[in-house]
């Protein structure tokens, strides 16, 4: 039976080849869709969890409350001491393991130098808490030591090329301390929310050359260490994160804290799942960028909704070929077939069709996955599909698509009477018509809103792009800065702006396009007594060149110069911290006493309001200070080139550097550069909206040519009756069309108020956004209108051209 179903649901594909062509394209196109949006949330929802401990590790995060009690800053990391303690306070614990990131670090083997960015200084017990593979050394004690050092296989053939680095030297930051290489482990995979190439022993930091063990001990105000702790099977994490707060008060004093005041009034500790961390993880200060899981929410409605459409396709196109197949249909039921096995024809027929799509929808993901990721900068696998739990469920598709597609037209053919089809007259009843023209409203709204969604994340891209930041963020190459400068940096300075092609240089301890997490805490004087202020005004030391270099403009007062020896104890603010401050202009806020931390200094300057961080955070209270010209409490070097002669600038800049700063390697970026990778993930949205956007708009428009392709065929004596009666051709044309443009008109209807709801929060995330403009659901309306009229227009026009004498013959 099954056999026999199957061999004439063959041959009906073979038969209708230009329809069975259109249906199989149409489901292949959904499947793939679906396919490819399923290897993206796969790798989303991955991460991090190949650790054999995933499940019962938890990372430490912290949080900090202004003085009216609100939060202003969560960091995904803490200070060192906490790890300890928690190990002491909860013995629950099994393990507690930190790591520190080193920043740029330089590191040194014979005459050759490296800068590394993916150093992390690792507890000795860190392999405990992750699962990493070590190919050389014993993980257990290869971090034991102070000065010890594992590497990557990539590190090692760089440094060492086909020499067995274990038990090789390099040295750290062109200074003495030399790190012997202890083990070899693999890279972390792609789905790990750290990638570290250098993993250098935690003991290394307990010399006071580099931090000392005192710093770890009591430093509660470094937050830079990443805590994670590994808890026993099926323990419940709120037996540890309930007591947090009491944990705090007993064990943590924040220095400046009045006796009154507890330390869980001020700060904060919380536990955060380790398969959390890329999806659910919308933290300051995180080691790399996290991924989004309202993303993930939204791919995942949109394969639905894509695969949605191609079934919809597949139903209209089903129906729109029933009049070739009613005397099939009748001729069956004459010779006794009965209407459930009728059904289980054209289930099978369907479920055929989608194995087929499956097919070439498993070929077209294979194939196009490297574009995609090309494309999108991502790191799907197409081998993450064949996951045995997410294999049986694509094996599953054929059966469910099929039902889903096939059930309605397969109720509707069968529901053919023999006498009336045998005798060539097949009246469709009204209800059937509605409910197609339902899924064709269905395929439009869908198809609109992801145009919609499509424009709007283009234009807040564009905006982004295009908007002044408050400073001239082009042609400004950024690089680290050195200490080595720290004594010889004017010299330095001065043989850079030799070159015409360079026009300013300056330091400072951020640059444009970081966070903003720095706070020494404020207070006004007012009568002569300090008052608390209730901001969080955060700094950035800076020197005399910085505002010159990036251009930023004052709205009042002055610059720092080296014609006042009392800079050190000046600062510089911006307008929105005048505004929270209590000043009404930043004229009124020159020469105003003002305590930052521990020192009292007066302010000489207001800067305008701009842009330091992305355009998803608000324009927050800044302030600008001039460290001691010994201190060397610099970060980074900003330097401003000539955009029709960065070459040569380049050139210049790296002639100095290694002029004046010999053991350290070179290397920049440019701001604009660094600015762009802000919005990564949102260039990711834009291109893989307008990619799907595109094919369902293309199935949608099968799913109408299908309806309208029935329809028509139902018309042809009415047309061929039309044009008796003298109805021209474009007549004839508007009326066909017109049921079908006003389905369109219908989802426009549905769909851009849906639309609206979406995208209005999607902005939401960003502080400066643009404003929903009613063009572009306008547009995207007539967009879809004018799809749909070019779908049927050949159709129509097809139709009404036809000879009224071969549509009428048979009446």
């Amino acid at each position: 039976m099954i056999k026999n179903y199957l061999r004439s649901a063959w041959r009906n594909i073979t038969k209708h080849k230009f329809i069975s062509f259109i249906n199989i394209s149409g489901l292949t196109i959904g499947i793939t869709c679906c396919l490819l949006i399923l290897a993206y949330i796969i790798n989303e929802l991955s991460y991090d969890r190949y650790n054999e401990n995933a499940d019962r590790t938890y990372r430490v995060t912290r949080i900090f409350y202004s003085r009216d009690g609100s939060e202003n800053l969560h960091l995904s990391s803490i200070a060192p001491p906490f790890g300890p303690l928690l190990k002491v306070a909860f013995p629950d614990i099994q393990k507690v393991t930190r790591v520190l990131p080193s920043g740029t670090t330089v590191f040194k083997y014979k005459d050759k130098l490296f800068n590394e960015q993916s150093g992390f200084f690792a507890d000795e017990n860190f392999f405990n808490v992750f699962t990493v593979n070590v190919t050389e050394g014993d993980k257990k004690t290869a971090l034991n030591d102070p000065y010890s050092l594992m590497i990557t296989p990539e590190i090692a053939k760089k440094y060492f090329g086909n020499e067995d680095p274990i038990n090789k030297t390099v040295i750290l930051d062109d200074t003495k301390h030399e790190f012997k290489i202890t083990g070899i482990f693999e890279p972390f995979p792609s789905n790990a929310h750290m990638h570290p190439n250098i993993l250098m022993s935690f003991n290394t930091l307990k010399d006071t050359a580099i931090m000392g063990e005192k710093q770890l001990e009591t430093n509660y105000g470094n937050n830079s260490f990443y805590t994670y702790l590994l808890l026993p099977k099926n323990y419940n994490s709120e037996m540890i994160s309930g007591q947090l707060n009491n944990f705090l008060d007993k064990y943590v004093h924040m220095p400046g804290t009045p006796p009154n005041i507890k330390t869980s009034q001020t700060t904060k500790l919380t536990m955060q799942k380790l398969t959390d961390i890329h999806l659910k993880s919308r933290l300051d200060d995180e080691i790399e960028p996290e991924g989004s899981m309202t993303r993930v929410y939204i791919f995942s409605v949109i394969a639905v909704f894509i695969l949605l459409i191609a079934c919809i396709n597949y139903m209209n196109l089903s129906t729109a070929r029933s009049a070739l197949r009613a005397k099939e249909i009748g001729v069956r039921k004459v010779i006794g077939a009965q209407r459930k096995e009728i059904i289980r024809q054209f289930l099978g027929e369907s479920v055929l069709v989608t194995w087929v799509a499956l097919i070439l929808g498993m070929v077209l993901t294979w194939l196009l996955l490297p574009y995609i990721n090309s494309l999108a900068h991502l790191n799907l696998a197409f081998s993450s599909l064949f996951r045995w739990d997410i294999l049986i469920c694509i094996l599953c598709l054929p059966f469910f698509i099929g039902l889903l597609s096939g059930l309605y037209p397969a109720i509707f053919m069968s529901s053919f009477k023999p006498v009336q089809v045998l005798k060539g007259v097949l009246k469709v009843g009204s209800g059937n018509i509605s409910f197609r023209k339902v899924l064709v409203v269905v395929q439009f709204s869908v198809s609109i809103v992801l145009i919609v969604a499509t424009t709007v994340v283009f234009q807040q891209l564009s905006y982004i792009e295009n908007k002044s930041l408050g400073f001239n963020k082009d042609h400004i190459l950024v690089t680290a800065y050195s200490g080595t400068l720290t004594k010889q940096f004017e010299s330095f300075k001065q043989e850079l702006l030799k070159n015409s092609a360079i026009r300013a240089v300056g330091r400072s301890s951020r640059i444009p396009s970081g966070r903003l997490l720095d706070d020494q805490g404020a207070q006004v004087i007012e009568g002569g007594k300090s008052v608390p202020t209730n901001i969080e005004l955060k700094y950035i030391t800076t020197d005399f060149g910085f505002m010159d270099t990036y251009g930023m403009k004052l709205a009042a007062g002055r610059n720092f110069s080296r014609d006042y020896l009392t800079d050190t104890a000046r600062y510089i603010i911006n307008e929105t911290a005048v505004r929270q401050l209590g000043w009404k202009t930043p004229q009124n806020a020159i020469g105003k006493d003002l305590t930052y931390g521990n020192t009292k200094g007066k302010v000489i300057g207001v800067v305008h309001d701009f842009h330091f961080e992305s355009l998803h955070q608000a324009i927050i209270p800044m302030l600008f200070f001039l460290p001691p010209p010994s201190s060397g409490y610099y970060n980074s070097i900003s330097i401003k080139v000539n955009g029709n002669n960065v070459q040569s600038a380049i050139n210049t800049i790296r002639d100095t550097w290694h002029q004046y700063v010999p053991n350290v390697p070179f290397d920049y970026t440019f701001l604009d550069d660094r600015f762009r990778k802000l919005y990564d993930a949102e260039q990711q949205e834009s291109k893989l909206f307008t990619i799907f956007s595109c094919l369902a708009i293309f199935i949608a428009c099968l799913g109408l040519f299908g309806l309208s392709a029935f329809t028509i065929s139902q018309r042809i004596k009415e047309i061929g009756v039309r044009k008796v009666l003298g109805a021209s051709v474009p007549q004839i044309v508007v009326e066909l069309s017109r049921d079908f443009l006003k389905l369109v008109i219908i989802a426009a209807v549905v769909a851009l108020p849906v639309s609206w709801f979406f995208m209005h929060h999607w902005l939401l995330d960003f502080a400066s956004r643009i404003d929903l403009s009613w063009w572009v659901f306008l547009g995207a309306g007539v967009i879809a209108f004018i799809i749909a009229f070019a779908t049927i227009g050949l159709q129509t026009v097809k139709a009404a051209n036809v000879n009224p004498v071969k549509s009428l013959r048979s009446e």
